[in-house]
């Protein structure tokens, strides 16, 4: 693959994962509740399930699941429940206040590991992004080393971005501030996670 069309690659890859939707929701509830730690890990899970689909579409498998209608709504369906279990699940910790065990809103990497691919998975948008975009890089005497390239870069831009995300956010200062506000933080992120649930029912959203 030439430099210069993968650098293309990456400015694509970059503007799906910088794109505001439930991914970005998840990172910042999981850094909030734990800290660091789950943060990143929801950021790299989160990266896996993005190189599933990016891998599906290399594949020509992407295209496949778009085209069989039933598998994409329950694909959709089953994204937009768990999105909006998560948000429920928001709104109740932040009745707690501040975070800790005991007010049942911390967080695990378990928990975070698990919630970061499925969120990935959970959002049918990704594969319809993948398609429309990157396919314009895939072709059919396409090599393996290129089609690991696309997988590779698409993984590491999204990868990288929510990591910083985390590490952002749970920087010594920013953490505690969000940390002391996480009462009304948890209603903001469940009431978005809920919104974004709807909006995935009405027409999936990236992020």
């Amino acid at each position: 693959m030439p430099f210069s069309l993968w650098l293309s690659l990456v400015a694509i890859c970059a503007m799906g994962a910088m794109s505001p939707g439930p991914s970005l929701a998840m990172v910042l509830r999981h850094t909030l509740g734990g800290g660091r730690a789950p943060g990143v890990v929801a950021g790299l899970s989160h990266a896996l399930g993005v190189g599933f689909y990016a891998l599906l579409t290399v594949w020509g498998l992407g295209a496949l699941i778009v085209r069989q209608p039933l598998l994409f709504q329950v694909i959709t369906w089953g994204g937009a429940a768990y999105l909006a279990w998560l948000g429920i699940r928001a709104l109740r910790a932040g009745r707690g206040g501040a975070l800790d065990a005991a007010g049942g809103v911390s967080t695990t990497r378990r928990q975070a590991a698990r919630d970061g691919v499925l969120v990935a998975l959970g959002n049918p948008k990704l594969i319809l992004f993948f398609i429309a975009l990157l396919s314009q890089f895939i072709t059919a005497d396409m090599s393996l080393v290129a089609q690991g390239v696309i997988v590779l870069t698409a993984m590491l831009i999204d990868a990288g971005w929510y990591v910083l995300v985390a590490l952002g956010l749970s920087h010594s200062r920013v953490l505690p501030w969000l940390q002391a506000r996480a009462h009304w933080v948890n209603r903001a992120t469940g009431v978005l996670l809920l919104a974004l649930a709807a909006r995935v029912v009405a027409g999936p959203v990236l992020g």
